[in-house]
């Protein structure tokens, strides 16, 4: 049989080690995996003798704004940045206008994502508004569904609990996760409006808005719901130690919940509000020294699950304001995860093992996706990102895709840098260049999701049970 692609020399790393190996890759997918004299002939030959090969990056977590917001981001960008990146599939946020809550509007996104360089997922809204819908948009095809419990950019209204609780029962019967924006809207809320009446206007104003118990009490109302409901959840961006308490309690009982961090808060502390200003605005805020040493325990002991980006690209003008409540919330991110986690692996403070473990296999076998992505079997989607661990590189936002590219990360220097990113096979970045005839080759993930089975709990105390039993007028 002939390869189209054979790559030699190259360190395979998988969650749990790391082996020389070659690899032979077929109609998209892994073929062989071994010596290399024990490879097939190939179309093509890579010789990656002294880097390391790993499975592509899976971002649980990107904005793209598009449709609605396209002066910030598109798909096109959005996705061209994360090849560039090592990552190979993306699943991307419903704030966009319009929300990705109904069918159409899902549809107009699915239209939009024609132009993706890498795979996706399409997360569906989870609001008060539109509980008829979910089942419609998973039959419409969204790979999970997102709820804001608490507000960020587009102004979403954040759901009452009994509308999660509602919302939990439906997709609890499917089997799909739920990711969550975890914060008390209604805390911060009053915070704000307090601050603002005070006159405060200044970067740590935003900071002093959503204090860490905004998020616990969001991550436990959350945890209860799904324990009763048998949801499938997901808590977004972990920002302060104080979550890990409520995500570790949730584990020991069985709820099926996982956490993500972000870069941006295991690298960045109360600091950044001086040196970056009004660019660190983010939601929820990046916190204060204590809590980034208390996150890194949580990657360390498995309380967090894995890392995303929270890639929320905005204009420069929008980003950069002397009041921070008129400064847009978040940045990019999905292209320059990648060098800054290689720069601690290279330091020491993480192993490669458990980098590929928490930025692949993790989010793969959380959305469904395992062994088909998030791994390097033989079979498996030749999702592949070759690095350079000798490789400096200085984080420029003039280097970057995204459109909205301002970054806190402005002139970090980091050590490690992926090189070559492959989608199915091909590339999508190569030699550090971007493969422009490769936008397109993205698809969405719905084709090979595979969740476990639904396990729904309380079944006759759902709304739609109590609904069934009421006598009929």
């Amino acid at each position: 049989m002939l390869a189209d692609l054979v790559i030699h020399g190259a360190t395979l790393v998988t969650d749990s080690t790391t082996f020389a190996a070659s690899v032979a890759i077929k109609d998209g997918a892994i073929l062989a995996i071994g010596a290399a004299d024990a490879m097939p002939e190939a179309a093509e030959v890579l010789d990656a003798t002294g880097k390391y090969l790993l499975p592509g990056a899976i971002d649980a977590h990107v904005h793209f704004r598009d449709p609605g917001y396209t002066h910030k981001e598109t798909w096109e960008t959005g996705t061209a940045s994360a090849a560039m990146g090592g990552v190979t599939t993306v699943f991307e946020m419903p704030n966009t206008n319009p929300p990705t809550g109904t069918v159409e509007a899902l549809n107009l996104k699915l239209k939009q994502a024609e132009t993706a360089y890498v795979d996706f997922g399409i997360y569906g809204l989870l609001g008060e508004s539109n509980i008829d819908e979910l089942e419609a948009l998973i039959e419409g095809g969204v790979a999970a569904f997102k709820c804001f419990m608490g507000n960020t950019f587009g102004n979403l209204p954040s759901p009452p609990s009994g509308a999660i609780l509602e919302g939990f029962e439906i997709v609890a019967k499917h089997g799909y996760r739920v990711a969550l924006h975890a914060e008390n809207a209604s805390i911060m809320a009053r915070r704000q409006k307090k601050l603002m009446a005070a006159g405060r206007c200044d970067p740590l104003a935003h900071l002093d808005a959503r204090p860490p118990v905004v998020a616990v009490e969001a991550v436990a109302r959350a945890a209860i719901l799904a324990e009763w409901t048998g949801a499938r959840i997901h808590i977004l961006h972990v920002s302060s130690g104080d979550e890990l308490r409520p995500l570790r309690e949730a584990k020991l009982r069985g709820v099926d919940i996982t956490a993500e961090t972000c870069p941006h808060y295991l690298l960045l502390d109360e600091h950044a509000y001086t040196d970056k200003k009004s660019l660190i605005r983010v939601n929820p805020p990046v916190r204060e020294k204590v809590h980034q040493d208390q996150l890194w325990a949580g990657v360390a002991d498995g309380t967090i699950d894995m890392i995303a980006t929270d890639h929320a690209p905005h204009s420069h003008d929008e980003k950069h304001r002397d009041d921070i409540w008129t400064a847009d919330c978040g940045f990019t991110g999905v292209q320059t995860q990648m060098p800054l986690m290689l720069s601690q692996v290279v330091s020491g403070r993480m192993t490669i093992t458990h980098y590929v473990k928490m930025t692949s296999l993790a989010p793969a076998k959380a959305f469904g996706l395992y062994p088909r992505k998030g791994a390097l079997l033989p079979g498996s989607d030749a999702d592949i990102v070759i690095v350079d661990l000798d490789r400096e590189t200085v984080v420029d936002s003039a280097d970057l895709q995204s459109k909205g590219n301002s970054t806190p990360f402005q002139g970090w220097v980091a050590q490690g840098a992926p090189i070559h990113t492959l989608v199915r096979g091909r590339f999508v970045m190569r030699d550090g260049q971007l493969c422009t005839d490769a936008k397109g080759h993205g698809r969405n993930i719905r084709r090979v999701q595979q969740m476990p089975a639904p396990t729904p709990q309380n079944t006759h105390t759902t709304t739609a049970a109590i609904l069934a039993k009421a006598p009929q007028r």
